[in-house]
C-alpha cells in the first residue's frame, strides 16, 4: 500500500490514508525500531554509560578538567546540528534515507575512538580521542532528531512508552552483561593493546547492526502535509512565534535546561567512587552493570506508566530519584553504597531520558516536530557541553560537594518550573480532541 495519496485529495482523505498505513504496518515498523533501539542503545551505552568513556579519559590524562572537557566536547558538538538537521528533514516527506547517512556518520566516530586507541598513544591518543567526541556530538545532535521524528511518524502515541520500555529493557540486560564482559575481560585484561578501544569496537559492531535492522524493516508512510523548505537562519527567525503557539513548550525547555544542568556531575560519579574503593577493571563493570541494570529494569515501569498516565509525572518522579541517589553517592563509604546510588542513577536517567523525548513528540503540530526535537536537543546540548567542563572545574578547585550540590540544586529548580508551569501535553491534546470530537 502506497502512503502517498493524490494531490487533488482533501487533507482528510490524505490524513486518513497516512492513519491507515501507519496502522496497516505497525507491527513490522514497531519490530524495526524495537531491533534498532536494543542494538543500538546496547552499544551507545558502553560509550555513555558514565564509567568507560571518564575512566578512559582519565587513564588517558589523569586530569578531572580533561575528563570534563571530554565530555563537554561531545555535548558541544550537538548543540547547533539539530536544527540544521531538522531544516534537512521537516520538508522531507520520506526521512529515513537521511537518517540512515546522519546514523552512520556518527557510528564511524565510534570505530574512529577504536581505531585511535590500537594506533596512537600519548598526547596524540588523547588528541584524537577529544576529536572524535567532539564529532561524535555533531552527528548525534542531527540523528537524534531524525529517528526521533521517524518513530513519531510511525508509532502511534499510546504505544510509544512500551516500545521504548521494551527495546531498552533489552538493550540494557545485554549491555549489563556486556558492561561487565568489557570491564573485566576487555579492559583489564588490555586486550588487543587497548581494552577500551576493543569495547567502543564492540560498540560500534552492534549499533552498526540496529541501524542495518531499520534500513531494511522499516516502512515509511508520506505525511499529509509538510512545512516549506527554508534556509536555517529564515527558520530560526520563527522560533519566538513557536513557543508562543505551543502552550507549555517554553517552560519545558527551560526546565530541561536546569535537568540537564543536573549532569554536571554525572562524569565524576565514578571518580568519586574511586577516593573509597579501587577502580580495577571489574569495579567499573559492575558499577556499569549497576547503572545499566536499574536502567533496564526502571524501562519498563516508565514506559507503561507513562503511556497511561503521561510522562510529565514520570520526569518529576526521575528528577525526584536523581537527586535523591546524588545525596547517597555523597555519603557512601563502600562499595555496597556506591552499587545502590549508581542504581538509582541509572533508573533515574533512563525515566528522564524517555520522558524528555516523548513529551517533546506531543507539544503542538505534527509538521513542527522536527523543529520541536531539534530545539529540545540544543537546549539539552548547550547546557550539558558547559555542564562536564564547569563541573572539572569545580571538581579539582571547590571539590566534589560543592559539585554534586550544585547537581542536586539545578534538579530541584527543574522540579519546581515542572510542577508550577508545564502542563502534560497529553491531556490539553486529549482535551482538544474531546471539544473538536476528532
Amino acid at each position: 500500500m502506497d502512503a502517498a495519496a493524490p494531490e487533488n485529495n482533501s487533507l482528510a482523505d490524505r490524513e486518513n490514508v497516512y492513519q491507515n498505513f501507519v496502522h496497516s504496518n505497525l507491527k513490522r515498523n514497531y519490530v524495526a525500531h524495537y531491533l534498532h533501539g536494543m542494538l543500538g542503545m546496547t552499544g551507545f551505552r558502553l560509550v555513555n554509560a558514565p564509567t568507560f568513556m571518564p575512566a578512559y579519559l582519565h587513564a588517558l590524562s589523569g586530569s578531572k578538567t580533561i575528563v570534563g572537557l571530554g565530555l563537554a566536547l561531545s555535548a558541544f558538538g550537538s548543540v547547533v546540528s539539530p536544527i540544521f538537521g531538522a531544516t534537512q528533514i521537516e520538508h522531507r516527506k520520506r526521512v529515513l534515507p537521511v537518517a540512515v547517512v546522519m546514523g552512520l556518520l556518527m557510528r564511524f566516530q565510534i570505530l574512529g575512538l577504536a581505531v585511535a586507541g590500537w594506533f596512537l598513544s600519548g598526547r596524540s591518543l588523547l588528541i584524537a580521542t577529544l576529536a572524535f567526541l567532539l564529532l561524535l556530538g555533531l552527528f548525534t545532535g542531527a540523528q537524534r532528531v531524525a529517528f526521533q521524528l521517524l518513530l513519531g511518524k510511525v508509532i502511534p502515541v499510546h504505544l510509544r512508552g512500551r516500545l521504548q520500555a521494551w527495546r531498552n529493557v533489552s538493550g540494557g540486560v545485554i549491555a549489563a552483561g556486556l558492561s561487565y564482559f568489557a570491564g573485566r575481560y576487555l579492559v583489564e585484561t588490555n586486550f588487543l593493546g587497548n581494552g577500551y578501544g576493543s569495547t567502543f569496537l564492540l560498540a560500534f559492531v552492534l549499533t552498526s547492526l540496529g541501524l542495518t535492522a531499520l534500513r531494511v524493516l522499516m516502512r515509511e508512510p508520506e505525511p499529509p502535509t509538510v512545512r516549506p523548505q527554508m534556509a536555517m537562519r529564515q527558520r530560526m527567525r520563527e522560533f519566538p512565534q513557536l513557543l508562543r503557539t505551543t502552550p507549555g513548550l517554553g517552560h519545558f525547555l527551560v526546565a530541561q535546561s536546569f535537568a540537564v544542568a543536573g549532569r554536571i556531575a554525572t562524569p565524576f560519579y565514578i571518580l568519586y567512587a574511586s577516593k573509597t574503593i579501587a577502580l580495577t577493571g571489574a569495579n567499573v563493570g559492575l558499577l556499569s552493570v549497576a547503572y545499566l541494570g536499574a536502567d533496564t529494569v526502571a524501562n519498563l515501569v516508565w514506559g507503561y506508566t507513562g503511556d497511561k498516565i503521561g510522562f510529565r509525572s514520570i520526569l518529576i518522579t526521575a528528577l525526584c530519584i536523581w537527586a535523591g541517589s546524588t545525596l547517597m553517592l555523597m555519603h557512601s563509604n563502600g562499595f555496597v553504597g556506591f552499587f545502590l546510588a549508581f542504581c538509582g542513577l541509572g533508573a533515574a536517567q533512563s525515566g528522564y531520558l524517555m520522558s524528555v523525548t516523548t513529551m517533546v513528540l506531543e507539544f503542538g503540530s505534527r509538521d513542527d516536530m522536527a523543529m520541536r526535537l531539534a530545539l529540545s536537543t540544543t537546549a539539552e546540548g548547550i547546557m550539558a557541553a558547559s555542564g562536564p567542563l564547569l563541573g572539572g572545574v569545580m571538581a579539582s578547585t571547590l571539590g566534589y560537594t560543592a559539585l554534586f550540590s550544585t547537581s542536586i540544586g539545578c534538579q530541584v529548580v527543574a522540579l519546581l518550573l515542572l510542577i508550577l508551569f508545564v502542563e502534560d501535553p497529553r491531556k490539553r491534546r486529549l482535551a482538544a480532541n474531546a471539544v473538536t470530537g476528532v
